[in-house]
This record gives C-alpha cells, structure tokens and sequence, in this order.
C-alpha cells in the first residue's frame, strides 16, 4: 500500500466502532470511506491506494467465479462492497479479495491480506 495524499479537511474520526470497513496490514489500520482507503495518524489522514503489482494485477481474469455474491450481482456505489482505490481504477472488496467489474464478469486483482 502506498500514501496517494493527505486527504484534506476530514472531520470524521476512524475507529473500532466508525461503521466502515477496516482492513489491518503493514503494522496499521485503513479504513475504506466513500470510495477512500483512509489512514489517520499524526493528526490527519492519508488517502492510500493500493498499487499495481504481481500480487495485485490488474489484468482480465474472465475464468474467476466468486461464490460470494451472486452472479447477476451487479458493483456500483450502492452495492454494500467497499470501493477500493487500485491502480488508475477502482475495485470492490469481496470476501478477501479486489474484484472488478470488466465486460459482463468480475475480474480477480489479488487478495487483501493483513
């Protein structure tokens, strides 16, 4: 995970008990937050994205079948999965994994793991 930018005039504080998602890897804690994977600390947050890499792809992986959702399930900023900066673009957090929405299926980018 890499920072992208400190994200500016976020008033809302991230905890146990905030209500999003929280994702714990690389000795902190990230919370996915309106399309932002948020990092507080030192008195402000940083919007993070996860980047590009072998362990995170972002090819097309038409052969992936996910039995979490399903497969008429459509990804969209109401679809109850957290929006995961990636790259240029923009995946869902499906049990574990980054999902993306490509040409009628979803492509597999990588697992998410603490």
């Amino acid at each position: 995970m890499e920072a992208c930018h400190t994200h500016p005039q976020h008033v809302h504080e991230h905890g146990l008990h905030c209500g999003h998602s929280r994702l714990q890897h690389q000795g902190h804690v990230d919370y996915f937050h309106d399309g932002h994977i948020h990092h507080a600390h030192a008195g402000h947050v940083d919007d993070h994205c996860f980047p590009v890499d072998k362990a995170h792809p972002e090819a097309c992986t038409q052969g992936h079948r996910c039995g979490s959702h399903p497969p008429a399930h459509r990804h969209g900023a109401t679809c109850g999965h957290p929006i995961v900066p990636h790259g240029e673009h923009a995946d869902f957090l499906v049990a574990g994994h980054l999902h993306c929405p490509h040409d009628g299926h979803c492509d597999h980018h990588g697992l998410l793991a603490a």
